[in-house]
């Protein structure tokens, strides 16, 4: 009852953090609620018995790729006046964002859909996991099935940090010039 009652809780948290990161206009806040629904997150990890990926959620998301977004974010030197100009630039970009989040919305809701009706037993039961080791588990399976896509993302965020890095330098040159 209590774990229940913690997990609703936690939930409302996260989505309401979430939400904070997309309503916010100063990026600076936008990662602080960032910051705080990966610890949400972890915690609900953690009541999904899955303590080591809480922990890595916690030194990996909310400790170390949030540093690198804040970095970025005082790199950039975001004004307000220039957020203000680029909005206009964009003309199409609110309809265009809303429908693909309804439809982001359906494709989710199919998926859970098919998932919950099919109910497939997965090939790691609790019972194998807690043979092999939740640890283990994770390790094996994030060095040979999902090795592809965990070193894809990591040069996804190393070229958002180059890319920053050029932007901010772009930035620094015009502010030289004038």
């Amino acid at each position: 009852m209590l774990e229940s009652l913690l997990f609703i809780i936690m939930s409302l948290i996260t989505v309401s953090c979430a939400i904070g990161v997309v309503c916010q206009k100063n990026p600076i806040y936008s990662a602080v609620f960032l910051i705080q629904t990966m610890v949400s997150l972890a915690v609900l990890y953690v009541l999904l018995h899955a303590q080591f990926v809480a922990a890595v959620q916690i030194m990996v998301y909310a400790g170390a790729i949030m540093v690198i977004f804040v970095f970025v974010i005082m790199l950039l030197n975001l004004n307000k006046d220039e957020l203000e100009k680029d909005r206009n630039k964009l003309p199409m970009q609110k309809p265009a964002a809303i429908i693909l989040g309804l439809v982001l919305v359906v494709m989710i809701g199919i998926i859970m859909a098919r998932t919950i009706f099919q109910g497939a037993e997965g090939e790691y039961t609790p019972e194998v996991m807690d043979q092999i080791g939740n640890t283990q588990l994770v390790g094996k399976m994030l060095f040979t099935k999902y090795v592809l896509p965990f070193e894809i993302a990591s040069i996804l965020l190393f070229a958002a940090i180059v890319g920053a890095i050029v932007l901010a330098k772009k930035q620094i040159i015009k502010e030289e010039e004038l």
